[in-house]
């Protein structure tokens, strides 16, 4: 019997345990290494089959950008697969925009997973991400399913098994832009590569930097103010990705090691996560 609607489909958002610049390509595009952990904050999207070939979003808490990720993954994979399909695709977002967790590149990257099989297209993974690598360099990371080492511009990954963590994450409501911290004469671009098993191999739990942190907290004060705060509850506190997101490892244990900062400021979001094993749509496409 083929699928006609699928309900609560989690995106879930991603940290960057840490993430280093190591050098720039020829189009200007900057060469990374990272780990990307899955973490429990997620949006969820419901989608329901179309058959007059109509892409239609519908926003079920604050507007999105009018033509969002989403949809563009739904127009790529339907020019591709040729299919007469649409969809209604409902989103209640829960992760912030401009957070540096990749809620965007999580949300395409479930949809594209829910109409592969909403349409009865049958893709495999492979095919999935290098149409999600079209959409953006983190799609085919949350269409891999597993948490990974990250090279390259964000498309060669190695699967990596991480301990369950309890994560802290707080984000001010300022946005950063993205473009101007790779523009920033703060940036290093070229810090020395490092290799897996150097990851594997620290015991310490605080590998590395975000080469990314310097240049935003100049152009945004209150990711150095979300830092301190998160470094005297837990330590090792880090901005992730290029959002004005700030996280923290809070333990691996049953409970974390301490609680949340309380009254936070006006507009500031702030969650205790756990750290996921796998995508909860890992068996949505084959390998």
């Amino acid at each position: 019997m083929s699928v006609r609607a699928l309900y609560d489909v989690p995106a879930p958002a991603k940290l960057n345990l840490f993430l280093h610049v190591v050098g720039r390509r020829a189009d200007g595009y900057h060469l990374l290494q990272s780990v990307f952990v899955l973490i429990d904050w997620c949006d969820a999207l419901h989608f329901e089959r179309r058959a007059d070939g109509v892409l239609a979003r519908h926003d079920l808490g604050a507007a999105l950008p009018e033509d969002d990720l989403c949809l563009r993954a739904a127009r790529a994979l339907q020019a591709e697969s040729g299919t007469t399909l649409g969809a209604d695709i409902a989103i209640d977002k829960q992760v912030p925009w401009g957070a540096g967790m990749g809620g965007g590149s999580s949300d395409a990257a479930s949809t594209l997973l829910a109409l592969n099989r909403l349409w009865g297209l049958h893709w495999p993974r492979e095919r999935l991400a290098a149409l999600g690598l079209e959409l953006g360099a983190d799609v085919p990371f949350f269409i891999g399913g597993r948490n990974a080492f990250v090279e390259g511009i964000g498309e060669r990954l190695t699967p990596l098994p991480v301990l369950p963590t309890w994560l802290a994450v707080l984000k001010p409501p300022t946005p950063i832009e993205t473009r101007a911290i790779f523009a920033s004469p703060l940036l290093v671009r070229d810090t020395d590569p490092v290799i897996l098993t150097g990851f594997l191999a620290d015991a310490s739990g605080d590998f590395g930097r975000n080469d990314l942190q310097p240049p935003a907290e100049a152009q945004c004060a209150e990711v150095g103010v979300a830092r301190e705060m998160l470094q005297r509850c837990f330590g090792n506190a880090r901005m992730t990705g290029s959002g004005s997101a700030v996280f923290a490892r809070a333990g691996t244990g049953a409970e974390p090691t301490a609680a949340m900062p309380a009254d936070l400021p006006p507009g500031w979001v702030g969650r205790m996560c756990r750290s996921l094993e796998q995508h909860p749509l890992v068996g949505w496409a084959s390998s």
